[in-house]
């Protein structure tokens, strides 16, 4: 039985892991699709993307939607 704490902590950080690589994937794609919408965006502001939490990533998501130029993108991150 000495066994079933180290599986829990395996199983517990196997999940965390898989939740970071995740989000990962999920801030890969939306920054392929602000590149694709208003055109290459600046290292700067991609960092600011990847410093998002969770929730204002997926905001970010919905709201690139209506992009149309990197200003849009500078004036949501300022808003946000």
């Amino acid at each position: 039985m000495r066994l079933a704490p180290l599986y829990q902590q395996d199983r517990e950080l196997a999940k965390q892991e898989g939740l970071q690589e995740g989000l990962q994937k999920e801030k890969r794609l939306i920054i392929r699709l602000l590149n694709r919408r208003v055109g290459e965006i600046h290292s700067s502001l991609i960092q600011k993307v990847q410093e998002l939490p969770v929730e204002k990533l997926e905001e970010l998501g919905e709201a690139l939607l209506d992009f149309t130029s990197v200003t849009d993108l500078e004036t949501w991150l300022e808003d946000c």
